[in-house]
């Protein structure tokens, strides 16, 4: 059986779409039949071995806390504790998640093995133009192109000599591929369609959220508290729809970020703003999704963004983004309206428009629940086995 490590310094336990990913991946080698068995390095305040199946091992690595109060990243980065894992288990292939450091870690790590593994990546984060270009192009745009530039090479110098970078949206990867990233591999990403579904709505809760008001809009926000989000863009149009409207829509924010303070001011602020928290059970986000009716994909820069296509599931209604993958699941479902501008009016203004045409809501919200129903993540795993097979095959 050849053996997958896993590693990525993007995983937290309070985390998103990458701790989505990596907890299904989990899920899937623990109960399927496969080729290959995974051996999980998950950051950790202590070293400890589980061995939860003949295909699934999660070593528990310690590893540097990243300070800041509103995440729980840790960052493995040396090289001598990653070559320890990889003689332990004779890798086959290594699969490394974040391109900080630990890309080039992980080549130094191979250096004078006799069995040397086969190194891959995933582009799960955009950081040249998420991080990079975003935040300073606001200070220089000259600055912000040029800081882009050297991302794009540092991206290139960390990722030489690996067979495959695996990519979820296909607008990312001509990206990549124009800066000059090659060997890509386009994986879609899944969506459990059986957990996330119209059907986990709970009408008590919807009649909750109303407040004896059956036109009152219920919308949803389950993404990090950040500017990346478009947190503040929901918060500036919030007030223009109350008043387009005429009430009060009930908005709900779930999970935390650095940008917290902004939702807590508006739950003060308005009666109908509500925080929930950090929600833990995926039931729990289920029966939230399903019983509101607009959901929001305000990021540009998704790489595909895995919380998008639960709303989607779920029967929602999408306000979202003009680029990035938010873009493409709304351009290839029709199950939602795409920002024209990425203005608090221009969000304000479709938030309304849809909200005066109920059945036109209910209809966009049907094609994304079509759309989602492309998406698995067997057949995402799948097709990840397919890409390690070929790989593994192609001349050294």
């Amino acid at each position: 059986m050849k053996v997958v490590l896993d590693i990525n310094n993007f995983w937290s336990p309070s985390g998103g779409g990458v701790r989505c990913y990596h907890l299904q991946k989990m899920e899937y080698y623990q109960k399927k039949q496969s080729d290959f068995k995974l051996v999980f390095l998950m950051q950790d305040d202590h070293n400890r071995t589980e061995e939860i199946s003949p295909t699934l091992t999660i070593e528990h690595v310690k590893a540097f806390k990243v300070p800041g109060k509103w995440w729980k990243y840790r960052f493995i980065h040396n090289a001598k504790q990653i070559r320890f894992y990889i003689k332990k288990y004779q890798a086959d292939i290594i699969e490394v998640g974040s391109p900080y450091v630990l890309p080039a870690a992980v080549r130094k790590a191979c250096r004078g093995l006799k069995k040397k593994p086969i190194l891959t990546g995933f582009w799960h984060a955009d950081f040249p133009v998420t991080y990079i270009r975003r935040v300073f192009e606001k200070i220089n745009s000259f600055l912000g192109k040029r800081l882009e530039d050297i991302a794009w090479s540092y991206a290139r110098h960390q990722f030489k000599n690996y067979e495959g970078i695996q990519v979820s949206c296909k607008e990312v990867m001509e990206r990549m591929n124009v800066r000059g990233l090659s060997n890509l591999y386009w994986l879609p990403l899944g969506v459990d369609i059986e957990r996330f579904s119209p059907q986990k709505k709970d009408e008590n809760l919807i009649a909750k959220l109303k407040a004896g008001e059956p036109d009152r809009l219920t919308m949803f926000f389950p993404h990090r508290s950040c500017e990346e989000k478009g947190l503040s863009l929901l918060l500036e149009a919030y007030p223009i729809i109350c008043e387009k409207l005429g009430l009060e829509p009930a908005l709900i924010f779930a999970g935390t970020g650095n940008r917290i303070r902004l939702v807590m001011e508006a739950k003060k602020k308005y009666k109908h703003v509500k925080y929930i928290g950090f929600v833990k059970n995926t039931e729990d986000m289920a029966k939230w999704n399903a019983s509101c009716e607009i959901g929001f994909a305000l990021s540009s820069w998704e790489t595909f963004g895995l919380s998008i296509l639960e709303g989607m599931a779920s029967g929602q209604c999408l306000m979202a983004a003009n680029a990035g993958a938010a873009a493409e699941h709304i351009r290839e479902s029709g199950g939602g309206i795409i920002l024209p501008k990425m203005t608090s009016q221009a969000l304000a203004d479709a938030v309304c428009d849809i909200a005066q045409n109920r059945n036109q809501m209910q209809t966009l919200g049907a094609k994304a629940r079509a759309y989602s129903e492309r998406f698995s993540w067997d057949a995402c795993f799948k097709k990840q086995g397919e890409f390690y097979e070929k790989v593994m095959a192609a001349p050294a």
